[in-house]
């Protein structure tokens, strides 16, 4: 089982649980990211306004969310670099603040302690930038 943290818990980093949820992934989720406490992170996981009122148990404690009965580690670092990736597991990271976008960038998340970074984030002219098989 692959153990990802999310770093950005808006639109898209919600939307990222929510698809691994619906497709029964083996993908687990350890920790999120975001500078918004983890009461109004649930709140807003909840009740969302796109994809309306989510279908798993919401909770929270000081330093977490409680979804579908699993404790999810909230963290709420500024910069990358102090996000304790290697403590939770995370692997590998699955960025969506739109913020760490180049390799230069996202190396922050590898010198925390992640092998890896993934940057979700909306695309510009998109049907021109997708990949397809052959």
């Amino acid at each position: 089982m692959s153990k990802i943290g999310i770093n950005g818990f808006g639109r898209i980093g919600r939307l990222v649980l929510r698809r691994l949820l619906e497709v029964k992934s083996d993908i687990d989720v350890v920790a999120i990211n975001d500078l918004t406490s983890p009461k109004i992170l649930a709140y807003l996981l909840k009740y969302d306004s796109n994809y309306g009122v989510f279908p798993w148990s919401v909770d929270f404690t000081e330093d977490a969310l409680i979804v579908d009965g699993k404790k999810i580690a909230v963290y709420a670092e500024k910069e990358a670099k102090n996000i304790p990736w290697k403590t939770t597991g995370a692997g590998i990271i699955v960025e969506c603040t739109g913020f760490y976008t180049s390799a230069e960038k996202s190396k922050a998340h590898l010198d925390a302690g992640a092998k890896k970074s993934a940057d979700f984030r909306p695309g510009w002219r998109y049907e021109n930038h997708c990949l397809q098989r052959e």
